[in-house]
């Protein structure tokens, strides 16, 4: 479920959803820099929109298929840094926390990664990632 236009975006830039996330949600093309196009991947995992998963997964990487796991509730993000991914760039690399809950039990984790994006054509892509401890 998408949060009201006024409310808070889930990738916590202060932004609203409406001015924020939901742009890009709506058309991958809006995400001007690595790091928007990011956040509006988290906020995807947050709202369960896979097809923006799978439309902004580079091509050469993405998986046949792609879905957000109904089971993980996604708390929280936090950008730890970022390098190149403007828009006068090609390449860009993203390193972020992102917290959860785990299922029916509760379990709390975070989720460490460096994210690397692509512009191909114009439009930002997620490449692939490393998964930090």
């Amino acid at each position: 479920m998408n949060p009201g236009d006024a409310e808070p975006c889930p990738c916590g830039s202060g932004s609203p959803w409406a001015r924020c996330c939901a742009p890009v949600l709506a058309d991958a093309r809006v995400a001007d820099t690595a790091e928007r196009l990011m956040r509006s991947r988290y906020s995807a995992f947050v709202v369960g929109d896979g097809d923006h998963l799978w439309r902004t997964w580079h091509p050469s990487t993405r998986p046949p298929d792609v879905a957000a796991d109904e089971h993980t509730v996604w708390t929280g993000l936090d950008v730890r840094r970022t390098e190149a991914g403007g828009p006068d760039d090609d390449t860009g690399v993203v390193e972020f926390v992102a917290s959860y809950r785990e299922g029916g039990d509760g379990r709390r984790g975070r989720l460490r990664e460096v994210s690397r994006f692509a512009r191909r054509a114009g439009r930002w892509f997620y490449v692939d990632g490393d998964v930090r401890p």
